[in-house]
C-alpha cells in the first residue's frame, strides 16, 4: 500500500481526490434548481428543498465527535462508509418524481448528503493529522481546488446529459462518479497516530472557551452568508431573467467553480505567504465590490466574466484562507470534532440564508437582492479585525 510518509506530495492528491466527490455533490445544488424549474416547481420550493437536504453540513459537529471517539481505528473506514452512502443514495433519485413524492426525494437526497458530510469530516481530520501549519494553505488549496474543479466538470458534463438524455440519468452517473473516488483512499495506508482515545468533550470545551476561537467562529458565520445568498439565485437569474437554455447555463455555471478553483489555489498559496487575515480581508473586500455587478450582466457574455470572478474571490476567502485559519487553531487530538464544529458554524451561515434566498428574492427583487448580498460582507470584515491568527511562516 502507498504510505504518505514516503510520498510527501501524495497527500495533496489523496485529499483532492476525496474532495472531488464533494464537488460532484455540490453541482447538484445548482442542477436541482434547473431540474425543479423544468418540472414547474417554484424557486421558493426548490431553494427550500436544497437547503433542507444540505442541513447535514450544518451538523458536522455531530459526526466529528463520533469519528474522534473511534479514532483508534483511524479516519479511512469512515471515509469508505461516507462515499458508499453518498454514491448509493444518488441512484434511487433517478426513478423518484419530486412532483409526486417530494418528501421521499428530499429524504433520500438528505441521506446522500450525510454520506458526503462523513467523507468531508474525516478527510479534514486526516489532513490535519498529516500536515504542518505552513502547509495548511496549500492542502486546502488542493482540497477545495479539486472540489470546485469537480463541480465545474460536473456542471458541464451532467447538464449535457440532462439536455440530451434527461435528468434521471444524471443521478445515476453522479452516483458512480462518487463511488470511483473510493479507489485511491483504499490504496493509501493510514498511520494511526493516536493510541489513546482523547477526552473529547473536555478538550472541546477548553478550546471553545478561548476568546479567539469564538471570534473566528463568529467571523466564519458572517463571511459565509454572502456566498449562501447567491448560491441558488444566480442559476435562477440566468434561467428566468436572461432566458438561457439548460446546457448554456451549465457551460456558464462551470466557469464559476473554475473561478473558485483558481481562487482557492491563489488564496492557499498567498495565505501561507501573507498570513490568513490579510488574505481574507483582501478577498472579502473585493467580493463585496463584485457581488452587485451581477446586475449589469444582462447577457451571457458579461455573465461569463462576472460569475467566475465572484467565484475566484469567494474561493480565496471562505475556502482556502478560512479553512487554513481553522486548521491553525484546531487541536489535532480532536481534529474531527473541533474542525467540524467550526465548519458547521460556517455552513449554517451559508445554508440558513440559502434556504430563505428564494423567498427573499420574491420580496426584494433582483436589484435589492444582489445589493444586500454585497452588504452582508461588511459585518464579517469588522469581526475579522479582532481575530488573532496562529499562522507560522516557514
Amino acid at each position: 500500500m502507498l504510505e504518505l510518509s514516503k510520498h510527501p506530495n501524495l497527500k495533496y492528491i489523496l485529499f483532492g481526490n476525496i474532495y472531488f466527490a464533494n464537488g460532484v455533490q455540490g453541482s447538484f445544488l445548482f442542477i436541482l434548481i434547473l431540474y425543479f424549474t423544468e418540472l414547474d416547481i417554484s424557486i421558493a420550493t426548490a431553494t427550500l428543498v436544497g437547503g433542507i437536504a444540505s442541513i447535514p453540513f450544518t451538523f458536522k459537529f455531530i459526526f466529528g465527535p463520533v469519528t474522534d471517539y473511534f479514532i483508534k481505528i483511524g479516519r479511512k473506514p469512515f471515509i469508505i462508509i461516507g462515499a458508499l452512502t453518498a454514491g448509493i443514495s444518488f441512484l434511487p433519485l433517478s426513478i423518484i418524481d419530486p412532483t409526486d413524492s417530494l418528501i421521499v426525494f428530499t429524504s433520500i437526497f438528505f441521506v446522500g448528503i450525510i454520506g458526503i458530510v462523513i467523507l468531508d469530516v474525516c478527510a479534514d481530520a486526516w489532513a490535519i493529522q498529516v500536515t504542518d501549519k505552513h502547509e495548511h494553505g496549500k492542502i486546502n488549496a488542493a482540497m477545495f481546488g479539486s472540489m470546485f474543479g469537480g463541480m465545474a466538470i460536473s456542471s458541464i458534463f451532467l447538464t449535457q446529459i440532462a439536455e440530451f438524455y434527461g435528468f434521471n440519468l444524471v443521478f445515476v452517473v453522479a452516483g458512480f462518479i462518487i463511488l470511483l473516488t473510493l479507489v485511491l483512499p483504499l490504496l493509501v495506508k493510514e498511520e494511526i497516530i493516536v493510541e489513546k482515545r482523547p477526552k473529547t468533550a473536555k478538550l472541546i470545551i477548553q478550546e471553545f472557551k478561548k476568546k479567539n476561537t469564538i471570534t473566528i467562529a463568529l467571523f466564519s458565520f458572517l463571511a459565509a452568508m454572502n456566498f449562501g445568498m447567491l448560491l441558488f439565485i444566480i442559476p435562477e437569474y440566468m434561467m428566468n431573467f436572461l432566458k438561457l437554455g439548460v446546457s448554456h447555463i451549465g457551460l456558464i455555471t462551470s466557469l464559476y467553480p473554475i473561478g473558485i478553483v483558481i481562487g482557492s489555489v491563489l488564496g492557499g498559496i498567498i495565505s501561507d505567504i501573507w498570513g490568513r487575515k490579510k488574505t481574507l480581508g483582501a478577498f472579502l473586500i473585493a467580493s463585496m465590490l463584485f457581488s452587485p455587478l451581477i446586475l449589469f450582466a444582462n447577457n451571457w457574455v458579461i455573465m461569463a466574466f462576472y460569475y467566475p470572478m465572484i467565484g475566484l474571490l469567494q474561493g480565496g476567502a471562505t475556502f482556502s484562507a478560512l479553512m487554513a485559519l481553522f486548521m491553525d487553531i484546531t487541536n489535532p487530538k480532536i481534529g474531527a470534532s473541533q474542525f467540524s464544529i467550526l465548519t458547521s458554524i460556517t455552513n449554517f451561515g451559508d445554508y440558513s440564508i440559502a434556504i430563505l434566498s428564494g423567498s427573499l428574492l420574491m420580496i426584494l427583487g433582483y436589484e435589492r437582492f444582489f445589493l444586500y448580498a454585497a452588504w452582508l460582507v461588511a459585518p464579517a470584515l469588522l469581526v475579522l479585525y479582532f481575530v488573532e491568527e496562529k499562522w507560522v511562516k516557514k
